[in-house]
């Protein structure tokens, strides 16, 4: 019986029910083996030759797996689909190696999938590969770097700088940008403008706000009132004169709808709606996806699978009708050079259900509901407006909003 790994229990939970009792399903709990904090963890006199330790928490599920593959034939690493997840089936080969639990003909395989779903697994176990060595090299030598910059640069800072935290590949750089820009802030030379806007009544006493445009013939530009004097006079030219409507022009319109979410993206709307910060997000995220509910969450994509595409469609049309459904699928792409788009969009796994079929709790529900509805909205027709622009002035033409 094929010793399934995966990270954390809820998800071996989850792969467990769509498996069957034909597979023992454990996890992880994560990375199993890391640099450990001292001199010599990367040597870079020896080709940055690395020496990993398995972490003490670790060592009881290494061992519940090794104990596992004692009586069963195979192994199959079922780890998330990005960089972190092949560190992670890598680090477990070689330490089950290391233990000799793994033998020279133990089955060792490498299973991805985007969405915890049965077909998805499915397919996933009837197309293994092997740990992918370039991904895991990318890992190491960011794990490297992480090292050589963080555990070296920390202790200078600490003598130096007391007070300070610690240094590192990100965070350092993030600082600088943050520094920077308060930099350019500190420099900035505020000028001063004042714009003026009129509260106006129609006849029949429906009253709408218009903004000065225009000034003794002349369209204004934002700096031309630079005081406040200048601001009162463009006042007592406006409530000097007798005002009418010069002119009104409506325009079809349409707005298409947002691309359906990265990363980054639901990062921002969770905060911008919700106030939840990016970890927050993630770990709901995280739990969305580990029971089956949304793709995964780590990604730089925009675009979404075929099959996708099509139960959006129909999802719409059964939910709003057929004339919210467009004539042709919308097509998303990253338009960022360095976009790697290895996986699809952040999307609902199942079109059909909305927050209140899924037993969610309020974070959960909040965050699937966002990510439900983008996706829905990101398939259908644009939205239909009118913009009516209305042109306010005086006889002599000497005022204009």
């Amino acid at each position: 019986m094929p010793v399934v790994v995966v990270e954390s229990p809820a998800k071996a939970k989850t792969i467990n029910k769509y498996l069957g009792d034909n597979y023992t399903v454990l996890a992880s709990y994560g990375h199993v083996r890391d640099l450990p904090p001292k001199d010599g963890s990367v040597d870079t006199d020896a080709d940055f030759d690395m020496k990993w330790e398995v972490a003490s928490d670790s060592k009881k599920h290494v061992k519940a797996i090794a104990d596992a593959l004692a009586n069963d034939n195979a192994l199959i690493l079922a780890t998330d689909p990005d960089r972190e997840g092949e560190a992670i089936s890598w680090h477990l080969q070689e330490a089950l190696t290391k233990r000799k639990s793994i033998k020279k003909d133990t089955p060792v395989s490498r299973v991805v999938f985007n969405q915890i779903t049965k077909k998805a697994v499915t397919e996933a176990m009837e197309n293994p590969r092997q740990v992918d060595m370039p991904l895991v090299e990318a890992y190491l030598a960011r794990r490297a770097l992480d090292y050589l910059v963080g555990f070296n640069l920390s202790p200078v800072l600490w003598r130096k700088l007391p007070g300070a935290k610690s240094a590192g590949r990100v965070q350092s750089v993030t600082l600088r940008l943050i520094v920077e820009r308060e930099m350019e802030i500190e420099a900035f030379r505020a000028r001063e403008y004042w714009s003026v806007k009129a509260l106006l009544a129609t006849p029949r006493g429906q009253e709408f706000e218009a903004r000065l445009v225009s000034l003794a013939g002349k369209k204004l530009d934002r700096f031309d009132l630079a005081d406040a004097t200048q601001a009162e006079m463009a006042v007592q030219a406006i409530t000097s004169r007798a005002l009418k409507v010069m002119n009104v022009e409506a325009k079809p319109a349409s707005r298409n709808p947002s691309a359906p979410f990265m990363t980054s993206t639901l990062q921002q709307e969770a905060s911008r709606k919700f106030s939840m910060g990016a970890r927050q997000t993630m770990s709901t995220a995280q739990r969305l996806y580990e029971a089956g509910h949304i793709t995964y969450m780590r990604t730089d994509g925009i675009d979404m699978a075929p099959e996708a595409v099509t139960m959006a469609r129909d999802a719409i049309k059964d939910r709003f009708g057929a004339d919210y459904v467009p004539k042709e699928p919308r097509i998303y792409k990253n338009k960022a050079k360095n976009a790697q788009e290895a996986h699809e969009c952040i999307r609902p796994t199942d079109m059909t259900k909305d927050a209140k079929a899924l037993k969610l709790d309020a974070d959960q529900a909040k965050l699937y509901d966002l990510i439900w509805k983008r996706t829905l909205a990101c398939q259908m027709e644009s939205a239909r407006l009118e913009r009516t622009t209305v042109e306010v002035g005086s006889d002599d033409g000497q005022v204009g909003l």
